[in-house]
């Protein structure tokens, strides 16, 4: 049973976020906003109505989540009461309280996610490392997790590339993730992921760890200008292997998109390689690919313009 001194805190947190989110002015700008997509013409430009739209829903999600938890909240407390006066049971303000608390945790953790790119979605990608079989059979393990994490959080998956294992498992994916914050959520999973396990695929029984590196980057639309130099663009066309279609492994429909980026800050140049075979026609897969390579180009300059800022920021530790 909850005590007292967990509802002061639940009701405390409720309306010290109130203040953090600042709903009262979300709820002005969403008026404001509203009022720009009443304009005359408004639906002339596509690109920029829809990007108006995302403004305006993102703004009202804020509102709802708030009043979501606030009801929430307040059926806690009104619970609680009814509690002491024998009219409902423990368990039920206990599980009235597990339901306020979770949104209140959920809605204090969408609040840290502050950088303008975590609203976005994401490309996530997968490479097995050196291991083999073994590292291919991890790898899959991730894709797998990964695919199940999204659908319990409602995002819409689609796999843009997939190169399968010799033996089992995966070499490669490419997943694009669309929802609410999925580049805020999953931006922390990128690094190289290990598994230690008796292998079975190793006839010995022996303890093997295997590697997985995961690439995580914000997935660009159309309102977002990205700029991207043709003349360091080739491609190349493969045939694209998979179950079904008459022109599968007859057609080349797969393409690789090679790109010559250059460092603004060193001048070193580095090769960005994109395999798209997601769809059967040539020219949709160009089209994805050039989305995802103008994604991975405005997340260098994140991280570019990130560490900039990191270092100014050190500058002045040093003068302090």
């Amino acid at each position: 049973m909850i005590t007292s001194d967990q509802l002061k805190d639940l009701t405390d947190r409720t309306e010290a976020l109130y203040r953090y989110l600042d709903i009262e002015q979300k709820k002005v700008e969403v008026e404001e906003e509203q009022l720009r997509t009443q304009a005359p013409g408004f639906w002339d430009d596509p690109k920029a109505a829809e990007a108006q739209m995302k403004i305006v829903k993102g703004l009202q999600k804020w509102i709802d989540n708030y009043n979501n938890l606030k009801n929430l909240v307040d059926e806690v407390a009104l619970a609680f009461d009814f509690y002491k006066s024998d009219m409902v049971s423990e368990a039920e303000v206990d599980e009235d309280y597990e339901k306020a608390y979770q949104a209140l945790e959920s809605l204090e953790l969408r609040n840290m996610l502050r950088e303008d790119e975590d609203s976005m979605d994401c490309v996530l990608k997968i490479n097995s490392g050196a291991g083999g079989t073994e590292s291919q059979d991890w790898a899959s393990m991730l894709m797998r997790m990964y695919l199940r994490y999204a659908e319990r959080h409602g995002y819409k998956t689609r796999i843009s590339n997939l190169q399968d294992g010799d033996e089992a498992g995966i070499k490669t994916v490419t997943i694009e993730i669309e929802g609410d914050d999925a580049y805020g959520y999953l931006k922390s999973e990128n690094g190289v992921h290990r598994l230690v396990r008796v292998s079975p695929f190793n006839a010995q029984g022996k303890r093997m760890t295997s590697f997985a590196s995961v690439f995580v980057t914000p997935l660009v639309d159309d309102t977002i200008e990205v700029a991207v130099d043709p003349s360091k663009i080739s491609w190349d066309l493969f045939r694209s292997g998979g179950a079904g279609g008459q022109n599968v492994n007859k057609v080349e429909t797969g393409v690789r998109l090679r790109y010559q980026y250059t460092d603004p800050d060193t001048g070193e140049t580095e090769e960005i390689l994109i395999e798209n075979t997601e769809s059967r026609k040539q020219l949709e897969n160009r089209e994805n690919a050039m989305r995802l390579l103008r994604s991975q180009l405005y997340d260098r300059e994140l991280q570019r313009r990130k560490a900039a800022q990191a270092k100014i920021e050190a500058g002045k530790k040093k003068i302090e």
